[in-house]
Order: structure tokens, then C-alpha cells, then sequence
């Protein structure tokens, strides 16, 4: 067979250009913008609270984006975790949570968002240290008691005790989740009930709160389901969980808001230590 002539050969290499997908096309990259030029104030997101296995970051944007969070114990980071946002998948006030993190040790992070028209935001790479393991002596003698919450004022957005925001995710144990109530400021109640009646020595409540200062608790009481009350206790801030001693025995438990920033009150984490049986 003869040789194709060499224009033939031009004009089918010139189709098969221009034949080619859009998709395939090459488009110029997409430019990263400093975090700051989206924090509001111009600030970097930096950590505020340190727990010995979590870490929290506040940072308000001046509008809302999509924000996540990689990190690690390498500057390789190795690990992701996204800003549980209440209204939708983008927001203004953010305070992502890292979890499942090992005490006494350097994490490296950084945090990176995007905005609805598509602007890519990433900060600086940061290190902080947890908190060393605590010495649980207050503890000896006692176990954690299985809860079930049983009653809220309310969960975010209507839904359910078991879903999103709901009263089971104060005590399942994941620091990077929370209960909230739908704006209840200083009305938020929530009731577990243990497994029974048991004699009840302290009692865990680790606060949740927002960027912008709200939804946080400062007092509250403790009621049994016999009427018996205690308290009114006091949380320092949001930065952890706080330990009450205790003298009841009880089955039920309700927590009810004595004084809070208002808003949508709510807890990351309650947990109830009772004597061994």
C-alpha cells in the first residue's frame, strides 16, 4: 500500500486538535489567597482551646465559606476534618474540632476554606502541643455510668435526639461533635438516665460554644428524678470538661441553664461517674 501524503496526514492531526473535549482543554490554575484576606479582622485562625486528645479553632470570615482543616503530627499533616457548620455547608463563624489526637504531643495544621464564587483561602502552616494526660485519682472507685438521654429542650433545627446536633451527641464520647439547643439561651435542659439507681460521686460537663461568644454555659443545676436539686455549678469556660463532685443517688439526671452567653446552648460532652456496684 502506498504512503499517505504527508498534507493528509497534517489535516487529520489538525481534526483530531480540535476534535478534543472542552474538558480536556487546559485551563490556567486557580490562585490561593491568604485566610487572613477572608478573616474578619485579618487575622490568622489560630487554636484557642487544647485538651490532651482535641483541639479547637474560633475564626470569624466576612463571608461565609466552606472550611476545613488538615493536620497532623508531621508537616505532611495526614488527617482532615471539616467545620460542622448549623446553617448550611458554608458559614461565617466556624470552630472546627480536631479529635482523636494523642497527649503530650506536636500536631501541625493548617486551615484552608473556600468561598461560594469559588476563591480558594488557605492560612499558615501552625503547630500546637496537647495537654499531657491527666492523673485520674478523682476518679478511683468509680466507673462511668452508660447514659441515655432521655429529654432536651430542643435540638437544633427541630431534628431529632439522634441526629445532628442532638442531645445523643453529648454523650457519644466525640469531642468534635455537640449538642445544641434552637436558640433556648438560658431555658436548655437536657435529661439522661443511667442504666439505674446508682450512688452518683461526679459529674463531667464540657459546655459547647460558638466564635462569636454564644451559646456557652456558665451555671447550671442538676435535678434528680425524685426532685432532689444540686447545684447551681459553674463552668469556667468552653476550653474542656469540668468535673463536679456529687453526693446523690439517682437514675435520672436533668441539667437545666442557669446562666449562659444565650443563643443555642448545648454541651459537646456530659458524662456521670457512680460507685462500682
Amino acid at each position: 500500500m502506498p504512503p499517505k501524503p504527508l498534507l493528509t496526514l497534517a489535516v487529520l492531526a489538525v481534526l483530531a486538535v480540535t476534535a478534543m473535549p472542552p474538558a480536556l482543554a487546559q485551563e490556567p490554575a486557580v490562585p490561593v489567597k491568604p485566610i487572613t484576606e477572608a478573616s474578619l479582622g485579618g487575622d490568622e485562625p489560630r487554636v484557642v482551646s487544647v485538651t490532651p486528645t482535641s483541639a479547637r479553632l474560633t475564626f470569624t470570615t466576612k463571608m461565609p465559606i466552606a472550611c476545613t482543616v488538615v493536620y497532623g503530627t508531621s508537616p505532611a499533616f495526614g488527617a482532615i476534618t471539616n467545620d460542622p457548620s448549623m446553617g448550611g455547608v458554608t458559614a461565617i463563624e466556624h470552630s472546627p474540632v480536631l479529635a482523636g489526637l494523642q497527649p503530650d504531643t506536636v500536631y501541625h495544621y493548617r486551615v484552608q476554606g473556600v468561598a461560594a464564587d469559588g476563591t480558594l483561602y488557605a492560612g499558615q502552616a501552625r503547630t500546637f502541643r496537647t495537654r499531657p494526660k491527666p492523673s485520674d485519682d478523682a476518679l478511683t472507685g468509680l466507673v462511668k455510668a452508660p447514659l441515655t438521654v432521655t429529654a432536651v429542650s430542643s435540638n437544633w433545627g427541630g431534628g431529632p435526639i439522634n441526629g445532628a446536633w442532638g442531645g445523643s451527641s453529648a454523650i457519644d464520647g466525640n469531642e468534635a461533635t455537640a449538642w445544641s439547643s434552637y436558640g433556648d439561651g438560658d431555658g436548655a435542659f437536657i435529661e439522661v438516665e443511667l442504666d439505674g439507681a446508682r450512688p452518683v460521686r461526679m459529674v463531667e460537663v464540657w459546655t459547647r460554644t460558638m466564635a462569636d461568644g454564644t451559646a456557652q454555659i456558665f451555671e447550671f443545676t442538676l435535678t434528680t428524678g425524685t426532685g432532689e436539686k444540686l447545684g447551681p455549678f459553674k463552668l469556667p469556660d468552653a476550653a474542656k470538661a469540668y468535673r463536679f463532685p456529687v453526693q446523690v443517688t439517682a437514675r435520672k439526671l436533668r441539667l437545666d441553664v442557669v446562666r449562659s452567653s444565650g443563643g443555642n446552648t448545648g454541651l459537646v460532652e456530659i458524662a456521670v461517674y457512680a460507685e462500682k456496684p
